[in-house]
């Protein structure tokens, strides 16, 4: 885990002046700027899924939470399908469990601000969003490749298909199966 401390207080109130997103802040960390030198395209603000939260997802509208959950959908079903390639592991034999963990992942993007999974019990889903260890891809599947969700599927696991693509349409279908 990268140490924010190390960032001024300048850099601080830089990043958060301007609304910079957590890969933005690592990646100037990366680069090892030792001063964010303000530029015009760090000044236009986009609203992002990250930021809709930071706007409390009560305060949206119905139009602009449908959207955020749309957008966060079509996000999170590329990451699990670039995340299946980059691991080599598998979606489950039954697609939707995997749609249904997708569209769990969509939904705490929206409302918590990260991919938080949605297969364990949370006291508090926000300081546990904000920890990040449960953020998907959890530490356990970054580690040691155990994903609790059966998102990603090693080859040994019994549930293990030959899938490795999901679509959003099979996500939107195969999560709302069964549900009125």
């Amino acid at each position: 885990m990268l140490d924010f401390s190390i960032l001024s207080e300048s850099n601080k109130q830089y990043c958060t002046m301007h609304m910079l997103t957590l890969s933005t802040t690592v990646a100037l960390l990366l680069t090892g700027a030792a001063a964010f030198a303000p530029a015009p395209h760090y000044c236009k603000q986009i609203r992002t899924v990250s930021m809709y939260k930071m706007a409390k997802d009560e305060n949206l509208t119905e139009e602009e939470r449908t959207e955020a959950i749309e957008n966060a959908l079509k996000g999170m079903t590329n990451f699990s399908n670039k995340y299946l390639a980059n691991t080599g592991t598998k979606y489950c034999t039954d697609k939707s469990i995997p749609a249904v963990v997708i569209k769990g992942l969509a939904e705490h993007k929206v409302t918590l601000g990260a991919p938080l999974c949605p297969c364990r019990y949370y006291d508090d889903k926000e300081k546990e969003a904000k920890d990040g260890y449960w953020n998907c891809p959890c530490v356990p599947m970054r580690e040691r490749h155990e994903c609790h969700c059966m998102l990603f599927l090693t080859e040994d696991n019994g549930f293990a298909g030959d899938e490795t693509n999901i679509s959003l349409d099979e996500v939107k279908d195969l999560s709302n199966a069964g549900f009125s």
